[in-house]
């Protein structure tokens, strides 16, 4: 076996080659694994343009992804070679008092595969054995790469304490727009308006099941003149949060989980006359993934008819693709076949 594998290595703002590096060797309580899909985040668009301070070159990125288990160190006994995976990619302490309750994603020393640490874009991956799940034999690993971002938004449910008969308004159609669609749904949520400016991935809201616009006021007016019971900030744009603190009614809930901006003048005096709860989201708990692929086994998320594949070598077209003109794409996996 050869000692070298293939990457895609970032190397700062818009550059990103085809290396060969060493293939990482695991320690005794980590597993290396054969990559299958990787997905590309938005936050790694951000990273590949130099805006994110997590991703500093020489990096190889990659937290979405899915493969097989391909050897294991001495004190991994979980898992078989040819395993098929997928992985909970934040690594915290496992001691602090968030993680002891729970909350590893708040750990204040958590370290994400493909920004801390090295990521999926590359044949190889090790990992801890403690964020490795299994896939179930009917889940593809196409679906299997999605459980992070699914995960995402089933955090974002998760803090909305949805009820069957809330409004729903979401602001940005991107995957996790998407994805929060889907996991609210879970939640008995029939109605649901998502915001874009971007026409054709409104087709694809349309496609499941929700109501597009391109702005507010081309909503169904009797949902815009009560208000939405819950609203959610997929994008990360003052605009965007602004639109979404003056969409809910009062006691509405938003939640900010968008990072577009670091800051935003918003309108706190209509959030406090109104007793709008907001509460920002970062990631997923542990059990959070867990549902997120629970449902995913369960046939509850569909992204596949979105999604198209390209071959590892070509990611840095990829990358400039989604930022360019996606489509009507919700998701580029990369693949290692």
């Amino acid at each position: 076996m050869s000692t070298t594998m293939k990457a895609l290595v970032y190397e700062g703002p818009r550059i990103m080659e085809m290396r060969n590096v060493p293939i990482p060797v695991p320690e005794a309580d980590e597993v290396l694994i054969r990559v299958e899909q990787a997905g590309i985040c938005g936050s790694e668009l951000s990273g590949y343009l130099g805006h994110n301070s997590l991703r500093k070159p020489p990096l190889i990125m990659g937290h979405e992804f899915s493969g097989t288990v391909e050897a294991s160190g001495s004190s991994a006994k979980r898992f078989g070679n040819g395993d098929r995976v997928t992985v909970n990619p934040l690594l915290s302490c496992g001691s602090c008092s968030f993680c002891i309750r729970g909350n590893g994603h708040l750990c204040p020393s958590r370290k994400l595969l493909g920004a801390g640490k090295p990521g999926a874009f590359a044949e190889w991956i090790v990992v801890p054995e403690r964020n490795v799940y299994r896939l179930e034999d009917h889940v593809s690993f196409e679906e299997g790469a999605m459980a992070e971002p699914f995960a995402v938004a089933v955090h974002i449910t998760e803090l909305l304490r949805l009820a069957p008969d809330d409004r729903l308004l979401i602001a940005g159609a991107g995957p996790i727009g998407m994805l929060v669609l889907q996991a609210a749904r879970q939640y008995g949520v029939t109605d649901i308006a998502v915001l874009d400016i971007n026409p054709e991935r409104l087709n694809i809201i349309r496609d499941l099941g929700g109501v597009a616009a391109e702005s507010y006021e081309a909503l169904p007016e009797e949902w815009t003149k009560t208000g939405f019971d819950a609203a959610v900030d997929a994008v990360g744009l003052g605009v965007t949060r602004r639109q979404c603190i003056n969409s809910v009614r009062a006691g509405g809930k938003v939640v900010f989980s968008g990072l577009h901006e670091a800051d935003s003048a918003l309108p706190v005096n209509t959030a406090v006359r109104n007793e709008v709860t907001m509460t920002g989201a970062f990631a997923y708990s542990s059990a959070d993934f867990e549902r997120a692929l629970q449902w995913i086994g369960k046939g509850k998320m569909n992204m596949l008819p979105w999604t198209v594949k390209y071959p590892l070598e070509q990611g840095a077209e990829c990358f400039e693709k989604l930022l360019n003109a996606p489509g009507k794409i919700a998701k580029i996996l990369l693949t290692l076949k």
